[in-house]
């Protein structure tokens, strides 16, 4: 890629049985300024173009980067499915189908293939009822490109990162040491710069008790750990405030003062973000040696096949991507 070439991006389907492909299909069916590579079945991206009522040109991909895609063209890389889709209905055969456009797609990127990849939702119940152990996207790739990796979720608006990602609650306490909190933070700080541009980047740091531990009266986490752990990275520079009380974190005053939010753990800080932005924010994975945007939604198997389910999120992850590999470029 150069500054006179459309990045190149994977974008895999997803879960055949839910909304995926057909996101895919009107994505393709776009004029937006990238030249995108469909991993998934052909026939299956046909059928989605069927239900969506939308006329695209499929081409098998071969690895050459365009200077512009007509809107509506799109090149494939066909990983087969398993066993022909039910919308609304995963069938754990295809459980392999999926990890392959997941491979295919990180391996791609690993070899420089594509600039970016941006990946549709898919079903982890229908992966581990077809016998293989799946947490997520996330963690996938990490040992794919064998990284340490941050789940950032953003919009316009706020960037929000976990230190503990799909861990039940119960086990949050004990996960929340200074080892993570400290790798987290340097891969935050680190991809603030060097993917989003921001050069000194402020980074607010939410307690993990009600009101930030009030002192040790409500938990000792922020005392014994968190504070230690932050004075230490304040005086190697980093720009960190807080702990801050989740419940006063995200008011208007207070998001002038930070570029994002690492929080300890998933449904502290999510519900917030999604609430004011649930079809503009777009799930980034910090850490990888490539460029990784995801939609923030699941796979809707209530939509599947009707032809009515809203792309703006993959639009918004497939604009974020574009955006982040041409900053790659020039920086």
């Amino acid at each position: 890629m150069n500054a006179t070439t459309p990045p190149r991006l994977a974008v895999t389907a997803g879960e055949p049985a839910g909304v995926g492909p057909e996101l895919l299909v009107r994505l393709a069916a776009s004029d937006i300024a990238a030249d995108l590579v469909a991993i998934t079945d052909r026939d299956l991206l046909r059928r989605a173009a069927v239900s969506c009522g939308v006329h695209i040109e499929i081409v098998d991909d071969d690895g050459t980067r365009i200077p512009r895609r007509p809107a509506g063209r799109i090149c494939v890389r066909h990983v087969p499915l398993g066993a022909v889709e039910r919308p609304g209905l995963p069938d754990p055969r295809n459980a392999r189908h999926v990890l392959d456009m997941l491979a295919l797609a990180a391996d791609g990127c690993l070899a420089g293939d594509f600039d970016a990849v941006v990946t549709g939702p898919v079903q982890k119940s229908s992966i581990n009822e077809g016998g293989v152990a799946f947490s997520g996207h996330t963690e996938f790739f990490a040992e794919r490109a064998g990284a340490d990796v941050v789940m950032m979720l953003a919009s316009p608006e706020l960037r929000v990162t976990l230190a503990t990602t799909h861990l039940p609650l119960s086990a949050v306490p004990s996960a929340v040491t200074s080892d993570l909190l400290e790798r987290t933070l340097r891969i935050v700080a680190g991809s603030l710069m060097s993917l989003f541009g921001i050069p000194h980047p402020r980074i607010a740091v939410l307690g993990l008790n009600p009101h930030a531990g009030e002192g040790g009266h409500m938990g000792r986490e922020e005392l014994d750990t968190i504070i230690p752990l932050m004075e230490h990275l304040r005086a190697e520079g980093m720009d960190l405030l807080g702990p801050l009380p989740a419940d006063t974190a995200f008011v208007p005053a207070m998001r002038d003062r930070y570029d994002a939010v690492l929080a300890m753990y998933h449904d502290q800080a999510l519900p917030v973000l999604k609430s004011e932005a649930f079809d503009r924010t777009v799930n980034v994975t910090l850490g990888l040696p490539f460029i990784r945007t995801s939609v923030d939604h699941g796979t809707a198997l209530d939509l599947a096949g009707t032809g009515k389910a809203d792309p703006a999120s993959l639009f918004a992850a497939t604009r974020l991507a574009i955006d982040l590999a041409r900053h790659r470029t020039s920086s």
